[in-house]
């Protein structure tokens, strides 16, 4: 018996190692197949993307600033789309971040409690909305109010604002909420000990050494908006002309790429340049998340020293 009871001990560090190299092969395959997936995705935009300019002759300069679009008439200016999205994307981002970081604050430093009971199942409601059902709203509540309100159709760039500021409340409020409450407790008891009041503890040493994780979240954000595609098209307007004004019919890079991906025909320039605009968009989502990474890699270094 003793030597079987050896035997079973020697034999199990081997079998555990086996294990542990069917897990690591397994979590590897994984890996490789996620890294595979999206560099797959990524050659397969580029390649119809950029296919418009060396294929089909569209001058890569013209695409990316002039103001004219109109694929029916061999137009094919994306600056207005451009324009739109970076303009939506912005003043949204900009109207949700103090109501973000007002929510977060209340959560994390005034009323935890509360917050908790009251607010984050409010603002965790926003988030399992879908898109259509914003847009439908937008359509319904947002664009009656902006004509009586500012004039105009009611559909345009300030219409999306309104409903993209909705939908990506609840992205930067959560991932503020957290970054406050990564703030080592230290740095308020310290402020607390030097005499400063609540108020000064919580917005010259919390906000401020929370400042990387906000901007971080900002960002999300902005992404969020960036790539909205549903809910923005149905406010927005949807003219590809330069937006001269809030409150006139716009068009972003997602709204005109749901449009038309599905009325062009596979291979021809017009389809081809629309597969360029998704290029555009892949490529600014890709910035996003460098800017992300780099915020990130400076608050590590932050809170390191």
């Amino acid at each position: 018996m003793k030597n079987e009871e050896l035997a079973k001990k020697l034999m199990s560090p081997s079998k555990n190692s086996r294990l542990e190299k069917f897990g690591k092969t397994i979590t590897f395959m994984c890996l490789a197949l996620i890294v595979f997936i999206v560099a797959m995705i990524l050659i397969f935009v580029a390649q119809k993307g950029l296919s418009t300019f060396f294929s089909d002759g569209v001058n890569i300069f013209t695409f990316l600033f002039d103001g004219k679009w109109n694929p029916s008439q061999k137009e094919f200016g994306a600056l207005p789309m451009i324009a739109g999205s970076f303009i939506v994307t912005i003043l949204s981002a900009l109207i949700a971040t103090p109501f973000a970081i007002g929510a977060a604050v209340f959560m994390t430093e005034i009323s935890p409690k509360y917050g908790a009971k009251i607010l984050q199942p409010a603002v965790e409601l926003l988030v399992g909305i879908p898109s259509v059902v914003y847009g439908f709203i937008g359509l319904q509540v947002v664009v009656p109010f902006v004509r009586s309100i500012f004039g105009g159709t009611g559909f345009g760039i300030l219409s999306g604002v309104f409903v993209l500021f909705v939908m990506i409340l609840p992205t930067v409020t959560f991932m503020t909420t957290d970054t406050l409450r990564a703030v080592p407790r230290h740095y308020r008891e310290a402020s607390l000990a030097m005499g400063a009041t609540r108020w000064q503890t919580t917005w010259r040493v919390t906000l401020n050494a929370a400042r990387p994780g906000i901007f971080t979240a900002v960002i999300f954000g902005m992404a969020r908006a960036f790539g909205e595609a549903l809910a923005i098209q149905m406010v927005v307007g949807n003219s590809a002309v330069m937006p001269t004004s809030l409150t006139t019919p716009a068009a972003t890079l997602t709204s005109v790429l749901t449009m038309g991906i599905g009325n062009t025909v596979m291979g021809t320039v017009q389809n081809n340049v629309l597969w360029s605009l998704a290029l555009v968009l892949l490529l600014m989502s890709l910035a996003f998340n460098m800017l992300v990474k780099f915020i990130t890699r400076e608050r590590k270094r932050n809170y390191a020293r």
